[in-house]
């Protein structure tokens, strides 16, 4: 028979943490984009999130090279891409708190997200 393990505020932080980084990444992707708007889109998902519980502060950059480099030439905009995204973001539950981000990391050709520090 397994026992019930205590669920932490370090658990509990780490899971809304990952619940921000993976709604964020499923809510703004494929959004239209280009260097005029991005500011704009980094501001709006900055807000969208921060509102959100357990949220002490949040950044996004979107990389405007890459948005250069897909822009479509009869339009002048693309789709916002997870790989175009670094965000970080600060979380507190009680006593808890964790810096965590999505970046894109190039070796695995994938936006990673990460726990980088725990306190």
């Amino acid at each position: 028979m397994q026992q019930n393990v205590a669920i932490t505020d370090r658990d509990n932080v780490l899971f809304e943490a990952g619940i921000k980084l993976g709604a964020l990444y499923h809510q703004f992707t494929g959004s239209p984009v280009n260097l005029k708007t991005a500011g704009s889109l980094e501001k709006a998902i900055q807000e969208s999130i921060s509102v959100q519980p357990c949220v002490e502060d949040i950044k996004v950059t979107i990389n405007r090279d890459m948005i250069r480099s897909k822009l479509n030439s009869e339009y002048g905009y693309c789709e916002l891409e997870g790989r175009m995204l670094d965000v970080r973001i600060t979380a507190r539950f009680q006593k808890a708190k964790a810096d965590v981000s999505m970046a894109f990391d190039t070796e695995l050709d994938y936006p990673l997200m990460k726990i980088e520090r725990i306190y």
